[in-house]
């Protein structure tokens, strides 16, 4: 039997395929689980190789779903696969694409897992109902069973990981790693941002006294700080050695915080009456420097008065400054 040609209008709907074609799905579907299997192990061996190994055992079970298909193939239709795929079939699951895949976290990592289980469950039982030959229909049934299995494995997995102290590591671990790649990067550009820009934005307000100059002073100094900030962050680290992440996460969480720390005492500014702005935007810029405080403390650790003093003082001396320098 061959495989008929997709309509020009669509793809074809799993009803409409033979038993051949259902076998030549499953064996890409398996190889392709495989595959993504290996890919997650491969992420997650530096940081969290208790569970990178769970994933290279379940890449090899998915391998030997594939060479059990293959044989039931060759021994009803010969050597020649069928080349059918998911993206062949209108109403089969589809799987995540490769740069989605491989910058999941952890948890949502091992979620994905449990779905494709769940999916590739539903796929062997629907195709074993619909399957006439004894055998065939016996190794779906089968693969339905063992998918159902692994889901459980999974679970189970996790919940020994648990006890093992195993998940408690890697959950700090992922912590750790979301502290190098978005929180100090972040951190340090919304300190930048919030306190380099004090000085010109109040300067320029109480030298001009002219609202909507002082908001495009504020706007063009957070702009090309975050610019600056992002490019400098993803530049001078690749991530490789010293695990920080991907260079573009890094400047990403930098420019963008850089950015929102200026424009927050900025954005006041478009209110066209010069005190009511001015008496905002000075709020506005102790609720940010109380928050990067807050934040190092939370998250970096470090002690709450260091924090206060480093930060809080700190920016109220530039926002002193700022002020002097403009009404001088």
């Amino acid at each position: 039997m061959r495989l008929l040609p997709l309509p020009s209008f669509g793809r074809r709907r799993f009803a409409s395929l033979s038993a051949q074609e259902i076998l030549a799905l499953a064996i890409a579907s398996e190889e392709e689980d495989a595959r993504i299997y290996a890919l997650y192990a491969k992420r997650l061996r530096d940081s969290y190789p208790a569970t990178a190994r769970i994933f290279d055992a379940m890449a090899a079970e998915e391998d030997e779903h594939r060479r059990r298909l293959i044989d039931l193939y060759r021994a009803r239709y010969g050597d020649l696969i069928l080349p059918i795929r998911r993206e062949h079939v209108a109403d089969f699951y589809a799987r995540r694409p490769v740069w989605l895949v491989e910058n999941l976290g952890l948890d949502r990592i091992r979620a994905e897992a449990m779905a494709m289980e769940r999916e590739a469950e539903a796929f062997y039982r629907a195709a074993a109902e619909r399957t006439t030959d004894a055998e065939t229909r016996r190794l779906l049934g089968d693969l339905a069973a063992e998918e159902a299995r692994h889901e459980s494995d999974v679970e189970a997995m996790a919940a020994e990981l648990a006890r093992s102290g195993a998940a408690s590591e890697e959950s700090l671990a992922a912590r750790r790693q979301f502290v190098l790649t978005w929180v100090q990067p972040g951190l340090a550009g919304l300190m930048d941002g919030s306190v380099s820009t004090l000085a010109p934005i109040f300067a320029t307000a109480f030298a001009t006294q002219d609202p909507w100059t002082t908001f495009l002073v504020g706007l063009s100094a957070s702009v090309g700080a975050g610019i600056s900030m992002g490019f400098t962050e993803a530049a001078h680290d690749d991530g490789r050695l010293s695990g920080r992440g991907a260079p573009w996460k890094r400047g990403l969480a930098s420019g963008v915080m850089t950015a929102l720390g200026g424009l927050g005492h900025a954005l006041p500014y478009l209110i066209p009456h010069f005190w009511t702005a001015t008496t905002i935007a000075i709020a506005v810029v102790f609720i940010e420097l109380w928050a990067i405080a807050w934040i190092q403390n939370r998250y970096m650790e470090t002690p709450i008065r260091r924090a206060v003093f480093q930060v809080v003082l700190g920016g109220s001396l530039v926002l002193a400054a700022g002020i002097l320098i403009g009404s001088g």
